[in-house]
Order: C-alpha cells, then structure tokens, then sequence
C-alpha cells in the first residue's frame, strides 16, 4: 500500500493533459516532461511543420502525445482546441499548461496599438479564456491543475520588456484570483516563473539587441548560467503531481538566483 500511495503522489499515469505552444522550447520540453511521466497529452502551436517534428521525436520515445495547430490569439480556435481536448479525453482534464507566448522588445515610447494588442491576445486573454474553457472538464476530473508559465519579468523591470512585463504581472495575479475562486472544485491553479531558460525566442530577442553570444545573460545570474527548458519542465510537472495536492496560488520562482541578485563574482 505505501509503495501504491508513493508511486500515485510521484507519478503522472493516467493524467490527461493540454499544452499550449508544446512544438518548442518550454513548452516541448514540458510536454516531454509530463508524458515522459505517463501522462495523456494534447499540445498545439500555429506552425504544423515544427509540430510534426517534435511529434516524431515523441513518437520515437514512445511517449503517449498528440498535437494540433492552432493559434491561440483567435477565440474561435481557442474553443474550436477544447472541443477537440473534450473528445480526446472524454470530457475530462487533468492538466492545463498555459505556455504559448510571445515577446516584442521595444522602448515604451516605440509601442504601437497592434504591438499591446498582440501581446495582451497571447500571453493574458488566450490563457485566460483557455482556463474559463477547461473549467468544466478539470473539474469532471476530480482533481485539476493548472500552471500558467509566467517570468521573472513579472516581478523585476527590464529594458524593453514593459509590455511582456505587465502580461505576466497580471498572469501572476490571476494566478492567485482562479485558485482562490476554483478551490472548492478541487482545481489547484499556480504559475511557474523562469528567468533566463535558452530557448529560441531568448536567442532571438538577445540576436535582436545585438549579443548574439548570450553572454549578458548568464553574468546577471548569480548560478553563473541561463537555464535549460527542462528545468522549467520539472518544476511544472512537480506543481501537477499528487506529491503538490496542498499547493495553490503559488508563483514558482526557476531562475538561478536573479531574483535574489545579482552575483558579487
């Protein structure tokens, strides 16, 4: 019995989940993570050729994923996905990871209308709704969880980040109001904060500020390096476990220390 309860609290088998933006990056390895861990998953992104590559990978470790474009900023295709996820796993949701999400670095003069518009559509309103959308179906499971990828930037200013910034500051309260609101149905809802993690929109905002090495990123983090998106995955899948069932309302910190400051070396 105590092995059972063990593997139960340290295990995903049997959970169904839903990834948004799961083709690269964060979010693939959070996928990985999750099925690797034996869960069900459904990801999904706007560009099929990426998905179908990773699905491949996937497929070659035999891990038990699925996948479907969309694009997150329409409403249509946002309930056009939770139809599909209801039908995949029969009006249950174990897990929702809101990851999909976008950056554009400007200085807060250089902001136009289409910019805010974007980026409030990506990183805010599509995980919001998707959250309103999977309510039903978290809750038919008995147990629901939901973890929102945020950044540190929703805590700390940096240079021209103040749109990206105030996308996560609001995913961290909101964070705090659905698992005040939705606790009694027994759905846990926390977000997890990276700081610097190599991915290809890091590589791609630093290549569009000139430091194509990266350097700057790893010497304002105290542990010395960026990180790697599978050490946002494991905190993720940490937060969706048995072994968390008292944890809610939290933001996870992942960042090698920026939050605390900067390294005196």
């Amino acid at each position: 019995m105590a092995k059972a309860e063990f593997e139960k609290r340290w295990s995903l088998h049997g959970a169904t989940a839903l990834v948004t933006g799961g083709s690269k990056g964060i979010g693939r390895a959070i996928v990985e993570e999750l099925a690797s861990l034996g869960a069900k998953v459904h990801t999904c992104a706007r560009n099929q050729e990426e998905l179908d590559k990773s699905l491949q990978h996937w497929q070659s470790l035999k891990l038990n994923v699925t996948s479907s474009v969309c694009d997150v900023s329409s409403r249509a295709e946002r309930e056009k996905l939770m139809e599909l996820v209801s039908s995949l796993f029969q009006g249950k949701l174990n897990i929702l990871v809101n990851n999909a999400g976008m950056s554009i670095l400007k200085s807060s003069l250089e902001f136009t209308a289409e910019d805010y518009k974007n980026l409030m559509a990506i990183n805010l309103e599509s995980a919001f709704h998707l959250s309103q959308l999977s309510h039903p179906l978290l809750k038919a499971s008995g147990a629901g969880s939901i973890v929102f990828i945020s950044a540190v930037g929703g805590f700390l200013a940096f240079p021209l980040l103040s749109l990206y910034g105030a996308t996560k500051g609001a995913i961290n309260q909101l964070t705090r109001n659905l698992a005040l609101e939705w606790a009694t149905d027994n759905i846990r809802v926390n977000s997890v904060a990276p700081g610097a993690i190599i991915t290809p929109l890091l590589k791609a905002s630093f290549e569009a500020s000139g430091d194509t090495s990266l350097s700057s990123v790893s010497s304002g983090v105290p542990m010395g390096r960026a990180g790697q998106p599978v050490e946002v995955a494991t905190v993720t899948a940490f937060l969706c476990m048995g072994a968390a069932s008292y944890i809610t309302g939290q933001v996870i910190v992942a960042d090698g220390g920026i939050m605390i400051g900067r390294s005196l070396n």
